[in-house]
């Protein structure tokens, strides 16, 4: 059976139509001269005392992991690449993708990691965006560039380990490959004294960003990462788990300890899941997603209403991110559930990963939920300079629906992850023709999640990216991932060497 296609607009007037059909709320904006104005005006971002970060733009790129560093943790051919393009894309914030603290939080081989070894290699990649973006647009000044900080936890790919014993995911050691046997053996829990070692090494992280030249780190508690898996964590004893200012511990202990090392001219920001779902798999002798079977009340997860899980309640949400101001953040990007367990919450896709289960709702309605959450916490803390997620599904029609909610005030800045890959210029494209090009615009086919789940690469991880729509980049890598996964044999073929060879000696500066 062929997967049900969702995105079929002509028109604006056609997904007006489809929202009204599923009852649901889409405020989107026509003119393109109205949307040009909303989407150009800058943000401010209120420090404390009399520190003020300006934004040029209403516009972001969201952190995105490439998969495509060295295995000590440098940026690669490819990551420089990546970055060059957001630099000229026009967005004027620029949220580098997560970056480990410790060599064993990193998620895959070649995952980005922040030490006296790679810092080097990340001021070379930021100065490289930089001088990008100040040669495209005059001045990269009101350009602002955030490092994001993470720890992989119980996805970590060497040395997994959880926050605690999760009633669901503990017994699959990748939830979303639903055919998988049960682990044979437990997930290390981190304990009290590992987590308080770990407080510091995100402080000493970053303090290397800010040396490095980063405008401020965000710490990453989204998508079932360790820090994220922390604020769930009702049944663990202890210091850091129980009632919800246990679970807020390490948050809120490391942004206090970075506020004191780092002083208050450097941004802090978090990047925050506001609502984790529950694990979904292809149900039995159907392709579309179910929900796995879940305890009730459930607790398994952040922001999630215990006696129904299936939807949020921001009563938690709402208090930490409270408490995350009052321990000096000012930048808050929020996300929702988990790529490794159900995909269809966090990014509404048209086409599953390959294996995986289809859109158990309409995609629409997963961008309006992205939407209502985000406006929630928005209108409860105006001061906040909230990023809003969700857009990629709507395509070319993405910054009609920025520029409503942020004309309505339901965030401060629009985001944009997946769509980045296939169509780095955007932003640019939207603040001056106020439209995007419709044959440029990701598709959400789900191929640089593929290529982010092929591990048989003489560095155990392919890099990912958009094959579609930039075949100069990763054409041949999604060919030689094919390959080795059909085979099953660790990928022999040097293409990705010879590509960025090629890249080296070109490096682009467009």
């Amino acid at each position: 059976m062929m997967p049900k296609r969702y995105f079929t607009y002509n028109t604006l007037d056609d997904l007006r139509r489809d929202a009204a059909a599923l009852r649901i709320e889409l405020p989107l904006v026509d003119d393109k001269e109205e949307i040009r104005r909303i989407l150009a005006r800058p943000v401010e971002i209120c420090g404390e005392g009399a520190r003020r970060w300006r934004l040029g733009n209403s516009l972001a790129i969201h952190p995105m992991e490439g998969c495509d560093g060295e295995p000590d943790g440098n940026p690669g051919e490819l990551t420089f690449r990546r970055y060059q393009r957001f630099g000229v894309g026009g967005a004027k914030l620029i949220w580098f993708e997560a970056c480990a603290v410790v060599e064993e939080g990193r998620a895959n081989p070649r995952q980005l990691w922040i030490h006296a070894g790679s810092a080097a290699g990340l001021e070379k990649l930021l100065a490289e965006c930089r001088e990008v973006h100040a040669r495209e647009f005059g001045s990269s000044g009101d350009m602002i560039a955030v490092l994001q900080l993470t720890h992989s936890g119980r996805y970590s790919y060497a040395q997994p380990r959880v926050a605690y014993h999760h009633p669901v995911l503990d017994a699959f050691p990748f939830a979303n490959l639903a055919n998988l046997p049960p682990r044979a053996t437990p997930f290390e829990v981190a304990g009290d004294d590992y987590l308080m070692a770990l407080e510091d090494r995100f402080v000493e992280a970053a303090a290397l960003a800010q040396k490095i030249g980063f405008d401020g780190i965000d710490l990453k508690m989204t998508h079932g990462y360790l820090l994220a898996e922390l604020l769930s964590a009702r049944a663990r004893p202890g210091p850091y788990g129980g009632p919800l200012e246990n679970r807020a511990r390490f948050a809120l202990n490391a942004l206090r300890k970075i506020r004191e090392r780092c002083g208050e001219g450097f941004l802090l920001a978090a990047r925050l899941g506001v609502y984790d779902g529950v694990p979904y798999a292809v149900s039995p002798g159907d392709s579309s997603g179910a929900a796995r079977r879940f305890p009730v009340p459930y607790f398994g997860g952040f922001g999630v209403n215990p006696q129904n899980p299936l939807e949020p309640d921001l009563t938690e949400p709402l208090t930490f991110v409270g408490w995350l101001m009052q321990a000096g953040v000012r930048l808050l990007n929020v996300s929702m559930g988990n790529p490794y367990v159900n995909p269809h919450i966090g990014r509404p896709f048209e086409k599953p990963n390959e294996g995986l289960y289809e859109a158990p709702e309409h995609p629409l309605l997963g961008v309006v939920r992205h939407f209502a959450v985000t406006g929630e916490i928005q209108h409860a803390y105006p001061g906040l300079a909230v990023v809003g997620t969700g857009y990629s599904w709507l395509q070319h029609y993405l910054i009609h629906a920025a520029a409503a909610n942020l004309k309505l005030g339901r965030v401060s800045v629009a985001g944009v992850g997946r769509g980045a890959l296939a169509y780095p210029e955007w932003a640019r494209d939207a603040l001056t023709k106020g439209e995007l090009d419709p044959l440029k615009t990701c598709k959400t086919l789900s191929f640089c999640t593929y290529l982010m789940r092929q591990k048989k690469h003489p560095l155990g991880q392919f890099p990912t990216g958009c094959p579609p729509f930039d075949k100069e980049g990763y054409g041949a890598i999604v060919k030689q991932a094919r390959a080795a996964a059909r085979s099953g044999e660790i990928a022999t073929s040097d293409l990705e060497a010879e590509g960025q060879s090629k890249l080296k000696r070109a490096r682009r500066f467009a």
